[in-house]
């Protein structure tokens, strides 16, 4: 059975390469419009990993990620960051909001895959 990966992004165009890349790599994608949504359906389905942007309307990735860490279904769930923030000081807020990983967008899909594949197989 294929492994199941939530990815977060108010952006369309980018949900849409992230979706192509994953899927092209044999996994199950459900998208999400922004962290509310994203939250809403970690709650009707335990994914195998959340991949989230950070700047996004109605709830940020970083509330997100505390609100996932705060359900017993996702403590230990691996979580992603996908952004375009880049600094050490959001690396380390992330970290802080229970993220596992950071990726800086624009992202190559291959690196995308491989970090993906290390992280959930």
């Amino acid at each position: 059975m294929a492994k199941t990966i939530l990815a977060v992004d108010d952006s369309g165009s980018l949900r849409q390469m992230v979706v192509f890349s994953l899927r092209a790599a044999g996994y199950q994608v459900t998208e999400a419009v922004d962290g509310q949504d994203g939250l809403d359906k970690a709650k009707t389905q335990v994914f195998d990993l959340v991949l989230t942007d950070q700047n996004m309307p109605r709830m940020d990735g970083f509330s997100l990620i505390r609100a996932l860490r705060a359900l017993s279904t996702y403590q230990k769930i691996p979580i992603l960051v996908l952004t375009t923030e880049s600094s050490d000081e959001m690396k380390a807020k992330g970290r802080a909001a229970g993220a596992n990983g950071w990726l800086v967008k624009p992202f190559d899909p291959q690196r995308l895959t491989e970090v993906v594949k290390k992280v959930i197989g």
